[in-house]
């Protein structure tokens, strides 16, 4: 079974992340950080988040998950994001998953296509 992780804000991801990609194959999912009923205030990643999960089913069993919240919208918005910016991740929007350490990424709305989610998982 797929072994998921969750963590907030860069450095968090980023130690997580260096862990987990020594143990196999690691997906990582951004998000916008969640608000105090447990929601993303992007919509488009409450949208994605279950399609996302689901789709985890179509993974090697022995792959690692890893949900990244980016922070709240002002931190998300502005241009120097640090999840914007750094070589480790140069994200253009939330959602996005990528397969770690490889060139695939979802993002957006991708990360809502169920058949999509299945193929990067299935890769």
């Amino acid at each position: 079974m797929v072994k998921k992780f969750e963590v907030e804000g860069f450095e968090n991801f980023k130690a997580k992340a260096e862990e987990l990609a020594k143990d196999g194959t690691l997906f990582v999912m951004f998000s916008g950080s969640k608000n105090e009923k447990g929601e993303s205030w992007c919509p488009d990643c409450v949208t994605a988040y279950p399609v996302v999960i689901d789709s985890l089913k179509s993974a090697d069993e022995d792959a690692n998950f890893l949900y990244v919240s980016v922070g709240d919208r002002a931190f998300w918005k502005d241009p120097n994001c640090i999840f914007r910016t750094a070589k480790e991740c140069r994200l253009n929007s939330v959602p996005t998953l990528i397969k770690w350490g490889t060139p695939n990424r979802l993002e957006e709305g991708q990360c809502a296509d169920p058949a999509l989610v299945s193929m990067m998982f299935e890769e």
